[in-house]
């Protein structure tokens, strides 16, 4: 019998992938409408906002990245955010003045940015493609990334789009 030794080109290549999904945060995100809070959902009234705020069980926010927003026209004066952040900082994780999508993109872009990379440094690397993926994080990746790495690449192992060599 004939005995054929495959060779995994890719494996043999010594291109080792960057996969961003590893640095998605895990931690919950919500948002915090202030809509709910304020007089005929557009007027901050101080007295009613304030006894509106007291009565919430901030402790359903504990260990989660709370996004405040506020979906309608109102103006908000910025007491009524250092109000919610006295009352969410016992418990949250992360609060921003922003929502659940631009939350998890800046606590991703943090990971990334806080990752120990140096398992990387000089060799060829290849940020895997995904679908979907916001765009801002193959940006700071590839900063990340050049000045440590032989080569820089996009896509998979066995059909990377190269971008930087040494």
């Amino acid at each position: 019998m004939n005995q054929e030794i495959f060779i995994n080109k890719a494996k043999a290549s010594g291109i080792i992938a960057l996969d961003l999904l590893d640095y998605k945060p895990t931690t919950e995100i919500v948002e915090l409408d202030i809509k709910d809070h304020l007089f005929m959902g557009m007027i901050v009234k101080e007295k009613d906002f304030k006894e509106s705020i007291a009565a919430v069980d901030f402790s359903v926010y504990n260990d989660k990245a709370v996004g405040i927003i506020c979906s309608t026209d109102a103006i908000i004066p910025p007491w009524a955010y250092m109000l919610l952040m006295e009352k969410l900082s016992p418990y949250a994780v992360h609060v921003d003045l922003n929502n659940a999508e631009a939350i998890l993109l800046d606590l991703w872009k943090r990971r990334l940015t806080y990752a120990d990379l140096k398992c990387y440094k000089n060799q060829k690397v290849v940020v895997r493609a995904q679908a979907g993926h916001d765009p801002a994080l193959y940006l700071l990746a590839a900063g990340l990334l050049k000045p440590l790495v032989k080569s820089l690449m996009y896509g998979e192992i066995g059909l990377p789009k190269v971008i930087f060599k040494q």
